[in-house]
Order: structure tokens, then sequence, then C-alpha cells
């Protein structure tokens, strides 16, 4: 009898972790599809530029991603608003979509965001509030390095001359606006665990 209690017990016990389970996942999955919204909607707001790259709020958008969902969410919440743009959704700045602006001279960025939104993960996870930012604007250099590969490969530019057009004139603004979204997006990742939202 006492065999049998325990089996029942524990039965009970793992059918609790399952749906413990199931709700984080269901979770998880609402947080990664309202940043990936959050993100599309950021990238609309931009400002046209003579190279072609605009002046866009995506940079901000994709650090906290990072910052509130930490490396795993995170990175799943910019993988799927870069298939939904991949597949056509008119997601990516000026709403535009589809595989072709992967693949053109903008498209190293937002392979990029990739980089970028998973140090940032990392980053907040960092005790040290200093260390956490660098390691997110290791990720911002990441994304920029792959911005500038690929801009120079297509418009068949040397390395100096892509850098000056795609990213030079992007770093303050860049840089300004991980560091802010680890300010902001730290009190806010704070605020969902206290309620126990992530």
């Amino acid at each position: 009898m006492s065999g049998t209690t325990n089996q029942l017990t524990k039965g009970a016990g793992e059918d609790r972790e399952q749906k413990k389970t199931a709700r984080l996942t269901t979770k998880n999955i609402v947080c990664m599809g309202m940043f990936a919204a959050i993100l599309a909607v950021l990238s609309q707001i931009s400002i046209p530029m003579p190279s072609g790259v605009p002046i866009t709020l995506q940079t901000f958008a994709v650090s906290l991603t990072g910052v509130i969902l930490s490396w795993k969410l995170g990175t799943g919440s910019t993988l799927v608003y870069i298939l939904l743009g991949a597949v056509g959704a008119p997601v990516f700045a000026g709403f535009s979509g589809g595989a072709q602006v992967l693949v053109n001279y903008t498209g190293g960025f937002i392979w990029g965001f990739i980089a970028m939104t998973f140090l940032c993960g990392i980053g907040i996870l960092r005790e040290n509030r200093v260390t956490g930012i660098l390691t997110g604007l290791a990720g911002l250099l990441l994304c920029h390095v792959f911005g500038v590969i690929q801009f120079m490969i297509v418009m068949k530019m040397g390395w100096k001359e892509s850098f000056l057009l795609a990213s030079a004139p992007y770093v303050i603004k860049d840089i300004l606006s991980v560091i802010l979204a680890f300010v902001v997006g730290a009190q806010i990742r704070a605020r969902l665990l206290k309620a126990g939202l992530l």
C-alpha cells in the first residue's frame, strides 16, 4: 500500500512538473513572438542615408531583446524576426521583406543581429554591469563586422570605403543604443522576473 501511495505521489508530482514545463514553454513562445514584433516595429523608424544603410532603432531593439530575454530567448526571438522577413513579411527596415534582403548590401547587419542579441543576453547575466555592457558592445562590433563584409562583397568596394559608408556614420548612435538598452532593459527584466513573467 505504501508503495502504491508513493507511486501515486510521484505520478502527481511528475504531472505538475510537466504542466509547469508546458506553461514555461508557452510563456517563452509568447515572449519571443512579442519581441520579434517589437523588432519589426522599431525597424520601421528609419532615416534614409546616402550609403543605402538607413539609421534605424534596430540596434536598440536588438540589444533590448537580448538584455530583457537573456541569450536563449533573445536569440530565438531575433531568429523568428529574421525568419519572418526571409519568407516575405515586411519586417525589415523600410517595410521590406524577402530572402533577397538578407543577401543584399545591408543583409550582413541583419545576420549580425544574431551575434549581437546573443552577447547582449550573455552580458546581462554578468554580475558586473560594466563587463556586461562591454560584452554587449562586443556583439555590436561583430554586427558591424558582418555588415561591412557583406556590404564590401555586394558593392564590390574596398574595406576602408565600405567601413566609412556602412559603419562609421552609425557607430556612436549604436554604442549609445546598446548602453541605453542595458540601462532600460535591466530594469524591465528585473520587474518581469519579479512578476514571474520570465
